[in-house]
This record gives C-alpha cells, structure tokens and sequence, in this order.
C-alpha cells in the first residue's frame, strides 16, 4: 500500500511538473517581429535642401526603385523636419526589409544592382564627395518593427 501510494505520489509530481512546462511553452507574446528599417539621419547644409531633394528624388530614388522591383527591399521613405540645433538632422531616409536576414542575405547582390544603377565604385566615391557639399550623414541605425498583434 505505500508503495502503492509512493508511485501514485510519484507520478502526480512528474504530470504537474509537465503540466506546468507545458503552459509556460504556450504563453503567447501579444506582439511579434515585424520588418527591418535601414534609417540614414542626414543633416542638409543651410541653403542646399533643393540640392540633395535633387538627389534623393533621382539617384536616391532610382536605386531603391531597382532594390524593389528586384525584390531586395519591400519599400522606402522619405521624412523631413526642422532641425532643433546645428547637429540635428532634417531628413530621414528609411528602406524597409523583409527582416535581417533577408538584408544581409542580399548585401552583395544589393552591391551589384547599385553597380549597374548608380555606376562603378569609382562613379559612386565620386557622388559620396560632391555630395559631402551639401549635406552630412550624421547617423545610420537599423530598427526593428514590432507588430502588436501575436504570431499566427
């Protein structure tokens, strides 16, 4: 009888014990991962807005262009607003991944297509130093959208 009771006792600790694992694995978040934003903060030099504007609506724009219909990247934008101090930024430039994966899977065929969009290496260092009269690039981050909906 109390080994009867032992092993009865036994296993009602190991099915509470898998019970309990069991519900803290189904705990669902009420959110998930969304896509993978590449934001450039760029400060336009006083007076050269219409300039880089210039930029951004054609060399900029083409090459996110060919990122997507490629299927590199899923959209892009473009923010603006008044600077609050001579450090701050006033554009932000934004291209919307898949996830990071995905980014970092295409970087070398991203390089390629900029190749054949924006020209050679020595074509687009060029771009880089005329564009260093108009504008600075003050910070490059990478964010992560966070969708608040659970996974399905």
């Amino acid at each position: 009888m109390k080994n009867r009771n032992r092993i009865l006792t036994g296993s009602l600790i190991v099915l509470i014990l898998t019970l309990s694992i069991v519900v803290v694995a189904q705990v669902s978040r009420p959110f998930r991962n969304g896509t993978v934003w590449s934001i450039g903060f760029i400060q336009m030099k006083p007076g050269m807005e219409t300039a880089y504007l210039n930029y951004v609506a054609g060399d900029w724009k083409r090459e996110q262009e060919a990122l997507k219909k490629d299927g590199q990247i899923i959209s892009y934008k473009v923010l603006t607003t008044e600077s609050h101090g001579s450090d701050d930024w006033n554009i932000m430039l934004m291209t919307e991944y898949k996830n990071m994966a995905t980014m970092e899977a295409n970087e070398v065929k991203a390089d390629n297509l900029a190749q054949k969009v924006s020209g050679n290496d020595e074509k687009q260092m060029q771009g880089y130093r005329d564009r260093l009269q108009i504008r600075e690039v003050l910070e490059n981050r990478l964010a992560r959208e966070i969708v608040l909906e659970p996974r399905r």
